[in-house]
């Protein structure tokens, strides 16, 4: 029997999708809206863990002192009883203090290094690159486990924030953890900024772990359906190596 030619065979999978990302952020990634009604705020949370989201962050600048910890605490039960990985935004002792799953830091939040000798090994961190890989590369060194890109669409949160090519997702599932080792991990790659169910599906196709998203989940008229439309991005889209 002669030997198969080369265009039977298949197609060689790209080093940069060989490796499972070290982090469990993936997937749908919510991101609390500035309301202050928390009921609200929860019944959004829940109607989103039905449509599919897995992550978590609450982000709350306009409270601060015990209401803010009060309402993280109801937020941290709740994800416990949802199954959903519970991030805190910007205050790593805000999420020892309510024993979330993680922090994530943007580049205003101070070094990473001391932030993950005080959190020790066990909390997830995130770090904003916005259209740095140098930066990801950075955080990576200081103890992050998932690096996170964006606006990679104009954002409504943030109109004037930089504009992170798709490209970027692509070249970050190039790095590793820890940088040039051999363990065969890499950080898990967030997009944010400006996604929806319609171009969602370009982002995961790019590179992207995970889809953090406010407005376009939590200011919709059915929080569960546009969730479950989001995760469909992830069962319809696989990576590519170019935007």
């Amino acid at each position: 029997m002669s030997s198969a030619s080369a265009l039977d065979l298949p197609a060689p999978t790209p080093k940069s999708l060989a490796f499972p990302p070290a982090s469990p952020i993936m997937g749908l990634y919510g991101i609390t809206p500035e309301w202050d009604d928390i009921d609200r705020l929860a019944e959004g949370i829940a109607a989103a863990s039905r449509g599919g989201m897995q992550v978590l962050q609450f982000r709350r600048k306009l409270a601060s002192g015990n209401r803010k910890l009060a309402e993280a605490r109801r937020l941290k039960d709740l994800c416990d009883r949802l199954g959903i990985v519970y991030i805190i935004n910007d205050d790593w002792r805000l999420a020892l203090d309510v024993g979330a799953t993680g922090v994530h830091l943007g580049r205003d939040d101070g070094d990473l290094a001391p932030v993950r000798a005080q959190v020790g090994q066990g909390m997830l961190i995130g770090a904003s690159c916005y259209n740095e890989l140098a930066l990801a590369e950075s955080a990576l060194r200081q103890g992050a486990d998932h690096v996170a890109f964006g606006a990679v669409f104009t954002s409504p949160t943030k109109p004037l924030a930089v504009r992170a090519p798709l490209s970027c997702l692509t070249a970050a599932r190039d790095l590793r953890l820890p940088p040039n080792g051999e363990d065969a991990r890499r950080p898990a790659v967030v997009a944010i900024g400006g996604i929806t169910p319609d171009n969602a599906p370009s982002v995961v196709a790019a590179g992207a772990d995970a889809l953090a998203v406010i407005s376009a989940l939590f200011e919709t008229d059915d929080i569960e359906a546009t969730a479950r439309a989001f995760s469909r991005a992830f069962a319809s889209s696989a990576p590519t190596l170019s935007e």
